[in-house]
């Protein structure tokens, strides 16, 4: 082929060999002599390794590829990345610039609160002093706003009652505070209302709610606990139980005589006291009653036992007068239940 090749005459212009048409020939016999042994000639081996080497070379190119598309999913991730922690610090100093500004928020809710606290303490004060004049009163019935006042009243004691449990919680508390001075003054307006006619006649009727959540807010607090709130609200409960109407309400509350009794194992004489000034008023009721006087008399929860006690051991004056009169009631009491007609007077009674 070579030699054909060489016998041809070469154009250097156009890069072209001229040949014979015979040399032509003769080419293209041997082409396709070359074509049809050629397989036979190569080894087989060579064949698969070629074969093996040009899928080597596909896989090469196609892993390529594919590291080229994890380069660029890995520029993308890294991007986003990048955004993610600049968006992070971002938040990260909005988060600090936020809590400075709770912190700030918090001590001026706190201040805001001392404030509010410290006026209605001062005001309910002013509002306690005033209430102690009967006409006083008849103006504040008068226009209209006692039913809003006892509703946050009743909501502001039950809240306090409430934070005040636990007795470690409870002795930390500071009895001249702003805070106790101003549920102190709630009490005492509800107690000073009462006390006048009117009033203790409106709270019979339409303060159902306020009466009940005393009675419950009693029980709550625990022996020793805040004496001066529970004398207040033992004096308007009382105050309220002179009104018949009221004295049935407080009389129906079904835990009244375990409230007594608990109260009268306080350790605060006034407490004491005013308990048995309580229940005094509900012997009463008892003595009238047109169910019949027994019911009160025997009633298990009665604390005959600590009422005799107090009425010979306190060396609290008033008290053991108290104890000693609520002694006697329950004695004329028995004594009328037994002989209605008085004919048996020789009879005595131990109660």
């Amino acid at each position: 082929m070579l030699a054909l090749c060489k016998k041809g005459k070469v154009d250097s212009r156009d890069g072209l060999v001229q040949i014979r048409k015979r040399d032509l020939e003769r080419l293209t016999t041997e082409v396709m002599q070359l074509r049809e042994f050629l397989p036979k000639v190569v080894n087989g081996d060579l064949i698969e390794m070629l074969q093996k080497a040009r899928a080597a070379e596909t896989m090469k190119e196609r892993l390529s590829q594919e590291q080229e598309q994890l380069r660029q999913e890995c520029l993308h991730l890294r991007s986003r990345l990048d955004a993610a922690q600049n968006e992070c610090q971002i938040e990260r100093e909005e988060k600090l610039v936020l809590r400075e500004q709770l912190w700030e928020s918090r001590e001026q809710l706190q201040q805001q609160a001392e404030f509010c606290t410290g006026l209605g303490a001062a005001s309910c004060t002013l509002l306690w002093s005033t209430s102690s004049k009967e006409e006083a009163v008849k103006d504040i019935l008068a226009d209209g706003k006692l039913q809003s006042f006892l509703s946050v009243a009743g909501q502001t004691l039950e809240s306090f009652v409430k934070s005040l449990d636990g007795e470690a919680k409870a002795e930390q508390q500071d009895p001249n505070s702003h805070e106790h001075q101003f549920v102190l003054a709630l009490a005492g307006v509800v107690t000073n209302v009462a006390a006048v006619t009117c009033g203790r006649d409106y709270l019979s009727s339409s303060a159902h709610v306020l009466l009940e959540t005393l009675m419950q807010l009693l029980e709550l607090l625990k022996p020793g606990v805040f004496p001066k709130l529970k004398v207040l609200m033992l004096m308007a409960l009382y105050n309220v139980s002179i009104s018949v109407s009221g004295l049935k309400y407080i009389r129906e509350f079904p835990g009244l005589l375990s409230l007594i009794w608990t109260l009268l194992e306080d350790g605060d004489s006034e407490v004491c006291l005013h308990a048995l000034r309580l229940l005094q008023s509900v012997l009463l009721e008892e003595a009238v009653a047109p169910v019949g006087p027994g019911l009160l008399l025997d009633n298990p929860l009665l604390p005959l036992e600590r009422i005799r006690t107090l009425a010979t051991s306190s060396r609290h004056p008033a008290l053991r007068q108290t104890a000693q009169e609520t002694l006697d009631d329950l004695g004329s009491l028995r004594a009328s239940f037994l002989d209605p007609h008085g004919t048996s007077s020789s009879d005595q009674v131990h109660v």
